[in-house]
């Protein structure tokens, strides 16, 4: 039985109604050689296909022109999804002959006398001569949007790792090379190094994505809707979602499916399965189908952002047209040093970022890991000097510095620092009371010639007895990387009504003061916005060198707030009225900073010097 798909109703059942379906068939079956358009269409479940049925594929193997592709049925396989998830198999001739079952083709409608019975998704082995593929039936990718806010528990994100799923097939085709595959989604990056996708493209792999190198249009940026969003995404024309647009850009590319004039329903297999989604919706041009029978694959360029991409799920991807995805606009400037200081080179980059709580922290390490490879003066021992800033909405504005420098550790310095920063994104999303909303993010980062590190070797002091309120002189000594010794001088001065006997000045580096401070963040499961930007702020930059006055008193770390010398009944108090999710977490000692020194430099190591308050 034949059933009908209306605007209106585009994402619900299917409808039964006799009636309807003698209107619907005279007023959707288009002409056989005629380009599907959006707009009302008759459908066929997947009970009525059989094998041996003549069948249209449409789908671009350049430009954006739609071309019509004959498909032999071949027939049905039975739950091969699971429950009541069939998946029809066909067999491609005209161009896809050559081509093979390319990526991109996902999506691509597949009609029977005028009837959409679903889209290309699946390919069958590798070295096949035969084009065959899998057919998500239309019935499947109609159910999308029954799930509206739930997250598949499957969902591929950088911090996991997803595995790509195969579909058996019975009898003769469940071999290993006989095995059923989602098509492989194009992720293009545009403006992205060698070097770059070479590192990230086994993280991308892992999660079924093939990455290539690519372009994208000059009016792709930021989520901006082009005018001629309500004529676009025509069934069988080429669509991408966007992760990254601007001088940088990320898109995956596939086929629509189906279009109403406002709803899209396009690939017929997930794109990251991430369910609930606000991510741009773009048109797409292609510049060529490369064939293959190993790894036939679409190229090609996200031109015009036209909607929003709302559902990513098992069966398909769904979006809305006319409607504008945020997303966080971020500059990045990257600057070359000589050795006299001065700037001899400068390139300064503006893109916008897909907003999603994993997805957001990756994809600012990814560019900013690119960004740093754009200049010829990138070398092995560089040092990275970087500042950040990142406004958000309701929230202070989050200030950030650091260096990095060569070292006896594997990671290189530019990874190192796109860690770094995606760490800080990942603290803001990845909390469980509130999403962060940023407004904009400005990053800056300094290549400087030769490796620029000192490690605090010793410190000395003439006055070792003091009393409270005294200023205490400290000369302080660094070994620097090939070079001269540093020395340097800091008065610490006592505080007034400090307690008499035997104390520590510590002189150190960041990571010592920043240690405490961090385990105490991760130990709490409950901190807000707002309190994870108090605790980023806090943090010490490792390009100074720190002295604090330390005594043997506790130190509670309670949320974002840090109590040194925390009389113990004060501290009884807080531990027997705090809930068991926010734990209070203590140091035998209390370091009071008292004074830091900036250096042009990344600063390691500590030292401490015995001193006695009179």
């Amino acid at each position: 039985m034949s059933t009908v798909l209306y605007p209106t109703r585009f994402l619900g059942r299917l409808c039964a109604s006799m009636s309807i379906l003698g209107l619907s068939l005279a007023m959707a079956q288009p002409p056989a050689a005629t380009a599907p358009k959006a707009g009302p269409v008759t459908v066929m479940p997947a009970a009525q296909v059989k094998a041996g049925m003549k069948a249209t594929a449409w789908t671009v193997f350049e430009g954006s022109q739609a071309i019509a592709v004959p498909i032999e049925i071949l027939g049905v396989l039975k739950n091969a999804w699971g429950p009541r998830q069939d998946i029809i198999i066909g067999k491609m001739g005209g161009r896809a002959e050559r081509t093979n079952v390319a990526g991109g083709m996902s999506g691509s409608p597949v009609y029977v006398d005028g009837k959409l019975i679903g889209a290309v998704s699946l390919r069958m082995s590798v070295f096949s001569p035969d084009a065959i593929c899998g057919i998500t039936p239309i019935e499947q990718m109609i159910e999308i949007n029954d799930f509206d806010a739930t997250r598949p528990p499957s969902a591929k994100a950088p911090t996991q790792r997803a595995e790509w799923r195969q579909v058996a097939v019975p009898g003769e085709f469940a071999s290993a090379a006989g095995m059923l595959q989602w098509i492989d989604t194009p992720l293009v990056m545009s403006g992205f190094s060698e070097t770059t996708l070479r590192e990230f493209s086994p993280l991308f792999q892992q999660m079924g994505v093939q990455v290539a190198q690519g372009g994208a249009g000059s009016s792709l940026r930021g989520a901006a809707l082009a005018p001629n969003w309500k004529s676009a995404l025509q069934p069988g024309e080429a669509i991408s979602g966007v992760l990254v647009s601007g001088d940088l850009s990320i898109s995956a590319m596939g086929t629509v499916t189906y279009n109403d004039g406002k709803r899209v329903l396009a690939f017929g297999h997930p794109f990251l399965n991430l369910g609930p989604i606000d991510m741009p919706m773009a048109k797409s041009e292609v510049v060529l189908t490369l064939a293959s029978s190993f790894a036939p694959n679409k190229m090609g360029n996200a031109t015009e952002i036209v909607g929003t991409l709302k559902q990513d799920r098992h069966s398909g991807i769904s979006g809305v047209l006319g409607e504008a995805a945020p997303m966080i606009p971020v500059r990045m400037k990257v600057r070359s040093f000589d050795d006299g200081n001065k700037v001899i080179k400068e390139r300064e980059l503006k893109f916008d970022v897909f907003v999603q709580q994993k997805w957001t922290p990756f994809l600012m390490m990814l560019t900013l890991f690119n960004g740093i490879q754009g200049l010829n003066e990138f070398a092995d021992d560089v040092t990275y000097r970087m500042s950040g800033n990142v406004e958000l909405e309701g929230s202070p504005r989050i200030s950030l510095s650091t260096m990095a420098a060569p070292s006896e550790i594997p990671i290189p310095p530019p990874m190192a620092l796109a860690g770094w920063w995606a760490d800080k994104f990942n603290r803001l999303f990845l909390n469980s009371v509130d999403s962060p909303k940023l407004r904009s993010v400005d990053a800056v980062v300094d290549l400087l010639p030769q490796r620029r590190s000192a490690s605090i070797e010793t410190a000395w002091t003439a006055e070792p007895e003091v009393e409270a309120g005294a200023e205490v002189p400290v000369r302080v000594f660094l070994r620097p990387f090939r070079g001269s010794r540093l020395e340097r001088e800091i008065r610490v001065k006592i505080p007034e009504g400090f307690p008499k006997g035997d104390h520590r000045i510590l002189l150190s580096d960041a990571d010592t003061l920043n240690r405490m401070q961090n385990v105490a963040l991760m130990t709490s499961r409950f901190l807000d916005v707002n309190q994870t930007v108090s605790l980023i702020n806090k943090e010490r930059s490792n390009n100074r060198l720190y002295a604090s006055l330390v005594q043997s008193t506790p130190t509670i770390y309670y949320e974002d707030k840090t109590m040194p010398s925390l009389p113990a009944s004060v501290a009884n108090v807080m531990a027997n009225g705090r809930a068991a999710t926010r734990p209070l977490m203590a140091t035998p000692e209390s370091a009071h900073e008292l004074a830091s020194v900036p250096f042009d430099l990344l600063i390691t190591g500590g030292y401490s010097l015995r001193i006695k308050v009179k």
